[in-house]
């Protein structure tokens, strides 16, 4: 499957725990945003199967991501909605791929295309 034309799985990218930010080589941190979202998959394991979900470093320029949608769009967590999404679910595109690219619109998404439960108000 070409980049621009990903098919109809939506790939969930998030910073993998393991790793450390080489901006603060001495401590270990965890990105907020991408461990919200690795609680859901938790909560929810048959997201996994629905998703294609896929880790990388914390370190900048995040070169997979970049290769997706572009240096501008390299943080993370990052939805790559499938073909079939709706547009409405959508924060950005980029490479002829919709995401979204927020914690919230992420947990939207995974309500509306994978029936998990929607964040409380």
């Amino acid at each position: 499957m070409s980049e621009a034309g990903q098919g109809t799985r939506d790939r969930l990218i998030l910073i993998d725990p393991a790793s450390t930010d080489p901006g603060y080589p001495d401590a270990q941190y965890f990105c907020f945003d991408c461990i919200v979202i690795e609680g859901v998959l938790a909560a929810y394991p048959q997201l996994r199967e629905r998703l294609d979900v896929e880790h990388v470093a914390w370190g900048r320029p995040r070169e997979r991501v970049v290769a997706l949608v572009g240096e501008a769009h390299q943080s993370l967590p990052l939805l790559i909605l499938g073909d079939d999404a709706p547009a409405s679910l959508a924060t950005g595109e980029a490479n002829g791929l919709r995401f979204a690219d927020t914690r919230d619109a992420i947990l939207e998404a995974l309500a509306v295309r994978h029936g998990i439960p929607r964040r409380h108000p």
